[in-house]
């Protein structure tokens, strides 16, 4: 069955209140609005994330409710839900870069497998913070992720039939192991040399840092190999000290 809708726009909250309607906002002021599916997962929220979202929400758009065993099982279902060609996750904070993303995408080219581009980072009042240190290569390939999330998938749009679900094992890093899995799948990506969307910068305790980075670990090396993942890390460090001296010439 064709699709019903060009883009189904995948976004995950809980207890966000405070920060929904902008991402809503981001998403909803699309150009061709009438072509783009919203697919809301709520882990049951007690504050009035949803009664907010209901206000931003199409006839045609989607909303799910319910508990959930996390940001990944409830991206999960989001996937299932959605009935668009394609998919893009825009969570709870975070916003597309601007109401013509969507179809400066798609009109890049025709009928790529996956499309995708920068990731600005905001704060919370929406400033302008900078650029991802990663940057995407203009090439995305399953290889370019050997040396950690190159792209961050709040950037790439990419054919929802391609998609594999995310795997539960991982709580911090499956957004990288599902990139990986996902490029595996694609035949033909397609670069957009512009932002697509904006992340809401975030502090993350040191305690989930450390298993992010055990999982990152974990994940590179069964994709890529034990051997080849140290030599990777070499590189990665070396990469780091040179953007730490460069930056702190420039200041």
């Amino acid at each position: 069955m064709h699709p019903s809708f060009q883009v189904s726009v995948i976004t995950v909250v809980y207890q966000a209140e405070a920060l929904i309607e902008r991402t809503l906002h981001s998403i909803s002021t699309q150009t061709n609005r009438d072509r783009i599916q919203i697919v809301l997962v709520d882990g049951a929220s007690k504050d009035k994330t949803v009664e907010i979202a209901r206000k931003w929400l199409c006839e045609t758009d989607i909303i799910i409710s319910e508990p959930d065993k996390g940001i990944y099982d409830a991206m999960n279902k989001g996937l299932r839900a959605a009935q668009g060609e394609y998919v893009i996750f825009i969570n709870a904070g975070d916003e597309l870069y601007e109401p013509t993303t969507l179809n400066r995408m798609l009109g890049t080219t025709d009928g790529a497998d996956l499309y995708y581009g920068e990731t600005a980072i905001v704060d919370e009042a929406g400033k302008f913070k900078g650029s991802r240190r990663l940057t995407p290569p203009k090439n995305l390939t399953r290889s370019s992720m050997q040396y950690g999330m190159c792209v961050s998938h709040q950037s790439i749009l990419a054919k929802r039939m391609l998609c594999p679900e995310y795997d539960l094992t991982y709580k911090i890093s499956a957004d990288i192991d599902w990139t990986i899995r996902l490029l595996g799948h694609c035949q033909t990506t397609c670069y957009v040399d512009a932002f697509v969307s904006k992340f809401l910068e975030g502090g993350v305790s040191s305690a989930r840092r450390k298993q992010g980075l055990k999982e990152r670990w974990n994940i590179l090396s069964h994709h890529f190999g034990a051997v080849n993942n140290i030599l990777n890390h070499g590189w990665i460090l070396i990469r780091f000290i040179i953007h730490r001296f460069t930056k702190n010439q420039q200041l």
